[in-house]
């Protein structure tokens, strides 16, 4: 049986866990992310990749890294949330852990993994979109991981919205991410909080303070039937639905995998996403319209999708 490691380093944890052909996770290893040291990062990821593989015996690792990370899959050329600028990942981790390394974009990574054992195991095509901190997301076409010309392509959160939007993270203005993320569900939730009085429910789940909403709050509320967080959940299901229309508009996938902490709203998020998107979509009415489903492997899709990389690098 073939064993391979998946490693996802984010900016505030790295989990690790060992693969196998069936995508099954045998063992999983969570540290703290040291996110603004390199040398502490390689270390925390080597401590991972040795400690699985003193009980497996792992043939390749795979890491999925929050950056930008070059065609030849090695280089972290940046890294918003991490200190790599410009490094070499692969070289410095075989180095280290004696074992073939593969690095890639940690969306493109949870992309595949939904791609050949969640959400999308049934098509040859595919649009995954992580609804978090951020919007992040992954394009599968043909059965192949795309990448693009220069190994970053798929940044779908910064596609352009609202020209002369609301400032985005990235330095831009009106980016998707702006509108369809877990951070602007909040921050509209606290603004509208404090003018409506339909915001009752939430606000006392908040302790009275607008300023402490945060999107699972929002989320228990709308399951408990609050028509404000209904609303909020609504209002982000619709920019994220016309989002979505303008990438399938592009890339006309068989179906979109929607992932990422916001995901855990269910229909109450998917609902809206599936009416804004069957309202926007250029052609409609003449055209199949691309499947919307939720994700299937939750915050294994960028372990377990890495692994797999390794495995077929």
């Amino acid at each position: 049986m073939s064993l391979t490691c998946g490693v996802d380093v984010g900016g505030t944890k790295i989990l690790g866990g060992v693969v196998d052909e069936s995508g099954k996770i045998l063992e999983q290893v969570r540290v703290v992310s040291p996110a603004t040291d390199v040398e502490a990062i390689e270390d925390a990821i080597t401590h991972v990749v040795t400690d699985l593989s003193s009980r497996h015996e792992i043939e390749a690792v795979g890491v999925g890294a929050a950056g930008y990370i070059d065609r030849s899959r090695s280089v972290v050329m940046f890294a918003p949330n991490l200190a790599w600028r410009d490094l070499d990942l692969r070289a410095e981790l075989e180095e280290r852990v004696h074992l073939p390394v593969s690095v890639e974009n940690d969306a493109n990574a949870a992309a595949w993994g939904e791609f050949r054992y969640g959400g999308g195991e049934d098509v040859e095509d595919l649009l995954l979109i992580t609804v978090g901190t951020g919007v992040g997301g992954g394009v599968v076409l043909d059965g192949r991981l795309h990448r693009g010309a220069f190994g970053v392509g798929g940044e779908i959160g910064h596609m352009r919205v609202v020209p002369s939007g609301v400032l985005c993270g990235c330095g831009n203005r009106g980016c998707l991410e702006s509108y369809a993320s877990g951070t602007a569900l909040v921050r509209e939730a606290r603004a509208a909080a404090t003018r409506s009085p339909l915001a009752g429910p939430l606000l006392e789940l908040a302790g009275g303070d607008a300023a402490a909403i945060t999107g699972p709050m929002v989320t228990e509320c709308a399951q408990h039937g609050d028509p404000f967080s209904l609303e909020q959940l609504a209002t982000l299901g619709r920019w994220l639905g016309e989002g979505i229309a303008s990438l399938v508009a592009v890339l006309d996938p068989a179906v979109v995998v929607v992932g990422g902490g916001v995901s855990a709203a269910g229909d109450l998020l998917l609902d809206p996403v599936r009416t804004s998107f069957a309202a926007e979509l250029t052609g409609r009415g003449h055209r199949p319209l691309a499947e919307i489903r939720p994700a299937r492997l939750g915050t294994r899709a960028g372990v377990i999708g890495a692994a797999d990389l390794a495995r077929h690098r």
